[in-house]
């Protein structure tokens, strides 16, 4: 029966406890087996409290022996990134900075999936600050790829598509600053979606580059993530660059299909990837094509800058954005003769190498003397790409690329070479930049059985065709 319940989506799972074939916490009970089992090896959690977990089970049983109604997350056992601030575990962005801290309020994200009766079981690993590509840079620990576990699941989210993938939890949450959904999500055979830039509240999120981040959700399927998007999406008054309008409905429309949507493949970033990915791809453009969908080779050479762009401004929002963990306020400190030297002990000791090389590109970045140069240049070229994608839209709907140029890396690989890591999210970086929304389906397998992604680009507030497009790949590809 626990292995019945692992492989429900949310719709199958509600459906079941509504008809009272099983209940919330049995359904608690199969998820803990499941993470008995797979944790010791994947480490995808930084923190777990499953015994209040299986409290909040039993009483939503009671409710619904009641006959009260329940939300529309009711009974499924979530995960959230450890940069995301919650008031009953540790807030850590997998930072010795904050070992321990928790924060006195809820992201809104995270009250959201709660007001829905989402069952959080716990916070999962990241890159530290989510400035990574593999979840490689924790200060905790590395987390595995399910499918082959001398590998790494892909980063920042790294955790939360692990926990997903290996079905410790049938929803995660994550963070993408410049793929950081989207990429661990190819790389695990999981569905990872960003959104518009304002469409999901950032409030409690621990900011790495405020004008890139993003929070979304990592699902087994692309229903699930609509459902789990349209609770996400919404107005948030603390969170001055939230949209005001009304989100779109995602799951009603997911079977309208793309008969007739115009659908761009970006070539300069198929010709970047490995064959199998290319194939993968090809596959997605068929499942497209029989779908309905009139499918176009598109160029944006443009996007190539993107990379180079996104590693001046992200380091330099960032080195502003963690200037606040000072050995002051809260979370580590370390002794020292003045201030200063305390400050300078407890950033040294607290933060890892990948955060303080980034700290210091961004703080050169933003010097005098440099800020023309290099910062005031890169925002010209993002002004660059989203112009390109821009031009791309006024000819097709929605834009096809591979998620990731290649399939999971093993653990270490690119550890020592920092440019060749960043590489990894030459596909992703540019919707950060323009802040337009981008999905991530799986298409299969590699010859080494290593999962494939592609990834769906929209313009701004195009969720709803995304979504549509999204379903219509993976209906196409099963």
């Amino acid at each position: 029966m626990n292995d019945e319940i692992l492989d429900w989506g949310i719709a199958e799972l509600q459906r079941r406890l509504d008809g009272r074939e099983v209940t919330t916490v049995e359904v608690i009970d199969a998820y803990e087996e499941q993470i008995a089992i797979q944790e010791p090896e994947i480490d995808a959690f930084l923190s777990l409290d499953l015994d209040a977990a299986r409290s909040r089970a039993a009483v939503q049983d009671a409710r619904r022996a009641r006959g009260e109604k329940l939300g529309r997350l009711a009974g499924v056992p979530v995960v959230l990134k450890d940069n995301l601030c919650t008031t009953t575990f540790p807030t850590t962005a997998a930072s010795k900075i904050l070992e321990g801290w928790i924060p006195p309020y809820n992201a809104t994200v995270v009250d959201r999936i709660t007001d829905q009766d989402g069952i959080v079981l716990g916070k999962t690993n990241l890159d530290e600050f989510a400035m990574g590509s593999s979840t490689e840079n924790s200060a905790y620990k590395i987390t595995k790829n399910p499918y082959d576990l001398e590998r790494v699941p892909g980063g920042s989210s790294g955790g939360s598509a692990a926990a997903v993938a290996s079905r410790m939890a049938l929803v995660g949450l994550g963070s993408d600053t410049g793929g950081s959904i989207r990429q661990p999500a190819a790389l695990t055979g999981i569905v990872g979606f960003k959104p518009t830039y304002g469409r999901v509240s950032r409030y409690g999120l621990l900011a790495f580059a405020s004008s890139l981040d993003q929070i979304g959700p990592l699902t087994a399927s692309v229903e699930d993530a609509a459902l789990v998007a349209e609770c996400l999406m919404g107005h948030d008054p603390r969170d001055a660059t939230s949209l005001q309008e009304v989100p779109p409905t995602l799951l009603s429309s997911l079977a309208e299909g793309v008969r007739g949507v115009r659908i761009g493949v970006v070539t300069n970033l198929v010709e970047i990837a490995s064959p199998g990915v290319q194939t993968a791809l090809a596959r997605a453009v068929d499942a497209l094509q029989q779908a309905g969908a009139t499918v176009t080779e598109i160029r944006l050479d443009e996007l190539a800058f993107g990379l180079a762009a996104y590693y001046v401004v992200a380091p330099a929002e960032a080195s502003s954005n963690l200037a606040r963990y000072d050995g002051v306020r809260y979370g580590l400190r370390e002794p020292g003769a003045t201030v200063e030297e305390m400050m300078i002990a407890t950033r040294t000791k607290g933060f890892g190498p990948e955060v303080k090389r980034r700290i210091m590109l961004g703080t050169y970045a933003l010097s005098a003397g440099y800020y023309d140069a290099f910062y005031v240049t890169a925002q010209r070229v993002r002004s660059l790409v989203r112009a390109a994608f821009d031009r791309a839209y006024a000819s097709v709907d929605l834009l096809l690329s591979p998620t990731s140029p290649t399939t999971a890396f093993r653990i270490g690989e690119r550890a020592a070479d920092p440019v060749e890591m960043y590489r990894s999210d030459i596909c992703t970086i540019p919707s950060n930049l323009s802040g337009d929304p981008a999905l991530s389906i799986p298409a299969g397998v590699d010859s080494d059985g290593l999962p494939i992604g592609v990834q769906l680009l929209g313009p701004a507030r195009s969720e709803q065709l995304l979504f549509r497009g999204a379903y219509a790949v993976e209906e196409g590809l099963r």
